[in-house]
């Protein structure tokens, strides 16, 4: 059990500091990665892919160093 909450709790930090690189609601998704762990990584880079399209446009090339 511990080791479970554990790892929702490193899940909660580590989403907290993605959303803040990617824009996103920070503290949505620390609660987020808290409650459910591991298991919205699909469901966040989704999201985090939406954004950056939303962002940047959808027939807009994008060219990464």
């Amino acid at each position: 059990m511990l080791t479970i909450f554990l790892i929702c709790l490193a899940s909660s930090c580590y989403y907290y500091v993605e959303a803040i690189k990617s824009g996103l609601s920070a503290k949505q998704w620390a609660v987020v990665g808290l409650i459910f762990g591991p298991l919205v990584w699909p469901m966040f880079t989704i999201s985090r892919h939406m954004r950056f399209r939303r962002d940047c446009g959808f027939n807009n090339a994008y060219l990464q160093a």
